[in-house]
């Protein structure tokens, strides 16, 4: 009797563990869902669920990211491509998008570095890479 007890334990543990890590797979999905359906806050919400449950889930940073670019949001989005950038270095896309922050803040000694990393971690993105360093050239005070 008390082993079949411990089984039905064990057993209600583990469906429910698996019904938990099924849960937290369907935050991103609807999440990216409701971004794709431009509903934002709903969206924000449920990559910020995410997050709690997988925290090292640099994706959703990044969606992050673009929801407070949307919502002009400066410092939340930078905060979010940090993070993604800590925990995925050669994302493509968040380093995209801190050059253009940069840029737009004309701190060319931050945009030279960030373009030098961006063209070593460059795979689909590799033609931004040369439209950041023609941006920088035309930008860039002369120092002569």
């Amino acid at each position: 009797m008390f082993n079949k007890f411990k089984i039905f334990i064990l057993l209600f543990i583990s469906l429910s563990l698996f019904n938990q890590v099924n849960a937290k797979d369907d935050f991103f999905e609807e999440a990216k869902k409701k971004f794709d359906e431009k509903k934002i806050e709903d969206s924000k919400f449920l990559f910020q669920k995410n997050i709690v449950y997988n925290p090292k889930n640099a994706i959703s940073y990044l969606y992050l990211a673009k929801i407070y670019k949307s919502q002009e949001n400066l410092k939340e989005e930078l905060k979010n491509l940090n993070t993604t950038l800590l925990l995925e270095p050669k994302n493509e896309e968040a380093m995209q998008m801190l050059i253009e922050i940069e840029l737009e803040k004309s701190n060319f000694s931050k945009v030279k570095e960030l373009i030098e990393n961006f063209k070593v971690i460059c795979n689909k993105l590799c033609e931004k890479y040369k439209l950041f360093d023609e941006q920088l050239k035309n930008i860039e005070p002369n120092e002569s």
